[in-house]
């Protein structure tokens, strides 16, 4: 009887151990709530400032005013989000941005998708030397070639135009465009080689197989490129302000900076209002609404092109 007691108890322990770790480690449910644990945390520490966002702009002056109103409203106001849109000039701003980002994004594509074949499929003279070079402006601070290249765009009187953010981008440069000929880099160097023999076969050049084979099968390359270089030049405020700095049309990430400053002009002229902190906050829900519009409809190609291109590993 006390065999049979102790036996069961081991097979009860032992179907637990099973069950809480597994027979593998990322097979129980031990680590299943660590990963939530982790996940929830992580998620709390992005959506609290988008939270609080929201609920600070749509408040007005009894709720701000009110110390025990602190993340739910008792009314909705959307004044905060009109007259925001009067200071950034939205529909100016926003247009700018979007063509900004979009010739931007559109022509890295282009440029970055030709050089990044070419470092995974073709030979050519001292290409470790380039492969080099383009780790280096990858890792290299864009603040070492700034004063250079202001000097250099305003000989081309460039200067307040948004030439120095585009042109760059026509020949695979531009914001993190080093990042992205890897990225493409890393795509072709997985498809086999026999696509090329069998291009070739066919009567193929260079210029042909790219275009007609490899470029309509990098697609899921393409949309993480798209993506990452639309969002970093659509929130880049870094660039635009040292080229644009005295332009009259200038993106969104320009004016919401001239809207923080004349709002912080005015409160040190004595001119404080309830309604600051609410204006800004629906200044800054402009801003991103679009991108988190973007990223509703495109993440399961963006997660799925990341998977693809390994950045996951």
């Amino acid at each position: 009887m006390k065999l049979y007691s102790d036996d069961t108890l081991r097979k009860g322990l032992d179907l637990l151990k099973h069950r809480v770790i597994g027979s593998e480690i990322d097979k129980g449910i031990l680590f299943k709530v660590i990963i939530y644990i982790i996940l929830i945390n992580v998620a709390f520490i992005y959506l609290k400032p988008i939270l609080y966002m929201v609920t600070t702009m749509v408040k007005d002056a009894k709720n701000i005013l009110d110390p025990s109103v602190i993340w739910v409203p008792k009314t909705i106001f959307l004044g905060h989000l009109k007259e925001a849109a009067e200071m950034l000039k939205y529909g100016k701003s926003f247009a700018i941005s979007i063509s900004l980002a979009a010739s931007v994004a559109v022509l890295q594509v282009f440029s970055c998708a030709i050089a990044g074949y070419a470092f995974a499929r073709l030979d050519f003279p001292l290409k470790k030397l380039w492969g080099a070079l383009l780790l280096f402006t990858f890792i290299m601070p864009p603040q070492i070639t700034i004063l250079p290249s202001i000097m250099l765009f305003k000989e081309f009187g460039w200067l307040n135009t948004f030439l120095p953010m585009v042109v760059p981008a026509l020949f695979g440069h531009g914001l993190k465009g080093a990042m992205f000929v890897i990225i493409y880099r890393s795509f072709y160097s997985t498809l086999p080689k026999e696509l090329d023999e069998a291009a070739r076969i066919d009567g193929a050049g260079v210029f042909r197989l790219f275009f007609r084979v490899m470029f309509p099968l990098s697609r899921s390359a393409t949309i993480v490129v798209v993506l990452f270089s639309f969002v970093w030049n659509w929130n880049d405020f870094y660039f635009p302000s040292l080229y644009m700095f005295t332009a009259e049309n200038v993106p969104l990430s320009i004016t919401l900076a001239r809207m923080a400053g004349e709002m912080k002009l005015a409160e040190g002229a004595g001119q404080l209002t309830v309604y600051a902190e609410a204006i800004k906050m629906a200044a800054s829900f402009l801003i991103i609404m679009p991108l988190l519009v973007i990223y509703l409809f495109a993440q399961r190609w963006f997660i799925e092109g990341v998977e693809r291109t390994g950045l996951v590993e």
